[in-house]
């Protein structure tokens, strides 16, 4: 098996076409021209990835438009939709069953990690469990970490962070800076332009 290789800042996003939850395939090119965040996700029970789901549908208006969110899990689209369709994420989730784009991006297994988020986010997993995220159809890898990338207008990285554990994603006030400075940058590029 080939090393993974992470992707970094400044490179070019890779383009993806995948199955969504709606029936749709989603094809990133309709992404051009925008900002965007790909988060990548355990398998579609995984409780931490369920939790982060919620948090990004229920904070999607403080990006106040200016970013957008493609979603990808390690799960079948059958058992992706039987888990995430009740979240109505106004964004795209995904299917890579195969593990296609999760090796591109260069993912990363890790029984460390696995072990770790159990063990230093207790607190976080027994929230999720009781919000009744329980992993009852494990279909997908159980030391899958998730990944998020922030991508500008351009279609270039700008943020890469690799999870160091099954629970560690991207902070949102992080994201919502990304997203901001995209508003602030273009309110100043009206203002010297008009």
């Amino acid at each position: 098996m080939p090393p993974v290789v992470r992707l970094t800042s400044q490179q070019s996003v890779i383009p993806i076409v995948l199955p969504a939850i709606d029936g749709s395939l989603f094809d990133s090119q309709c992404m051009q021209g925008k900002a965007y965040m790909v988060s990548f996700f355990r398998f579609a029970a995984c409780p931490f990835c369920n939790l982060r789901l919620h948090e990004l549908v229920k904070r999607f208006d403080e990006l106040e438009g200016r970013l957008g969110i493609v979603a990808i899990f390690d799960s079948p689209l059958p058992n992706l939709q039987k888990h995430a369709e009740g979240h109505h994420a106004p964004f795209p989730i995904l299917a890579d069953a195969d593990n296609r784009y999760y090796r591109a991006y260069g993912i990363e297994h890790s029984v460390a990690g696995l072990f770790k988020g159990m063990l230093m986010r207790m607190p976080t997993l027994i929230r999720g469990m009781a919000k009744g995220y329980l992993p009852t159809t494990i279909q997908g890898s159980m030391t899958t970490m998730p990944a998020d990338f922030l991508v500008d207008a351009s279609g270039i990285i700008q943020f890469a962070h690799y999870a160091r554990d099954e629970g560690d994603h991207l902070p949102f006030a992080q994201i919502k800076a990304f997203a901001l400075s995209r508003k602030h940058q273009a309110l100043l590029e009206r203002t010297v332009s008009g």
